[in-house]
């Protein structure tokens, strides 16, 4: 049995406990001011309403709230608890529950607005390689997932903004569409592309996403790769392109493919005098790509964590090795990006959305 089973069994046994403990508190109440009999009836017709939106309108999204406001609830009743051992004062169920509900409310509207809200971050990273004295300046787009929290269109609006950023090169590291990416979408998107000039060019390397689990899309892969590559994109495969005489782009194929190319073997041949940097959607093989001696990783995949606790539990069992931001190991520097969207869930409780800026600078 599979961990995800194993969890969704957890969760909906919780689910059931804090059901039947907001039935009895909320039954409480209500008894006060009306007959039981429409108590009981009241109280059954509103135990229904949950599943009804959840099921009818967005599943994924109403497992993330209930999984949150089972455990927010719970921990709220066990600080209440600590705190009636320390007081001696016993508190109303009933106000215990509405600190819980409040709390997960307010939790929840703040997470939905950073999975809408994109944010600019910038990065400075210093070299003492033979790079155009007057910088060099990198864009990172990751994790669209074209349909989620933004259609085509609204994808292409951020194209523009970055545009008037006067990128050197653009790069996307993957997750560009879904399995749920509708074709006009997928269209409106890859023409934002095009809106793009930069000096050197934008390129891109595939994510776990773009090329589809269930084979539920009305379009190919093909179609995908010639929108792509009709508005200008690059797509590096276990290649790599000379985005100019002193500076060399490396993409990765996907972690999930089988018999991908090592970093070590993408770089063999190539003088180390030269900037490296690599593309690799998923931000877990650090070890390997610091041996490579390549000079920037850029990464996507994990949308910075999340959701709290997600992020940080990915690292501790080795799913990632890092979820978020910028970490350096030996002479390589990493970037993670959270993403300018969302997978199917629209909430980000501990991350941002975002596209990332990356301002190369030569030093003595």
């Amino acid at each position: 049995m599979s961990v995800y089973i194993i969890l969704l069994i957890v969760v909906f046994i919780f689910l059931i406990i804090l059901g039947v403990d907001l039935y009895k508190i909320s039954y409480k109440i209500i008894k006060k001011f009306v007959q039981k009999k429409i108590a009981t009836i009241f109280l059954s017709f509103l135990s229904f309403i949950p599943f009804i939106i959840g099921f009818l309108i967005d599943t994924t999204n109403a497992i993330v709230v209930d999984v949150y406001l089972v455990s927010i609830v719970y921990l709220t009743k066990f600080l209440f608890w600590i705190i009636e051992k320390i007081s001696k004062k016993k508190f109303n169920e009933y106000k215990i529950l509405g600190v819980g509900v409040i709390l997960t409310t307010v939790i929840m509207i703040h997470g939905y607005y950073l999975v809408y809200h994109v944010v600019e971050t910038d990065y400075k990273i210093s070299t003492s390689k033979n790079i155009d004295p007057n910088g060099f300046r990198i864009v990172q787009v990751s994790d669209s997932h074209i349909g989620t929290t933004m259609n085509g269109k609204k994808f292409s609006e951020y194209m523009e903004k970055i545009n008037e950023l006067t990128p050197d090169i653009l790069v996307v590291t993957g997750d560009f569409i879904d399995d749920n990416t509708s074709y006009e979408d997928m269209i409106d998107a890859a023409n934002g592309f095009g809106k793009v000039k930069t000096k050197h060019g934008i390129y891109f390397v595939f994510g776990n996403h773009d090329k589809g689990y269930f084979n539920n899309r009305n379009y190919t892969e093909v179609e995908i790769r010639n929108a792509l590559t009709s508005n200008g994109v690059i797509i590096l495969e276990d290649n790599y392109a000379d985005v100019t005489d002193k500076i060399v782009l490396i993409g990765r194929q996907d972690a999930g493919v089988e018999n991908r190319s090592s970093a070590q073997e993408l770089v063999k041949n190539f003088n180390k005098d030269k900037y490296f940097i690599m593309l690799d959607h998923q931000p877990n093989d650090y070890d390997n790509e610091k041996d490579s001696e390549v000079d920037l990783v850029l990464s996507g995949h994990t949308h910075g964590g999340q959701l709290i606790p997600l992020g940080q539990l990915g690292v501790l069992l080795g799913a990632n090795d890092k979820v978020y931001g910028i970490e350096k190991r030996g002479n390589t520097t990493f970037i993670v990006n959270s993403g300018i969207s969302d997978w199917a869930m629209k909430f980000k409780t501990g991350a941002i959305s975002e596209y990332v800026v990356i301002d190369l600078e030569k030093i003595n």
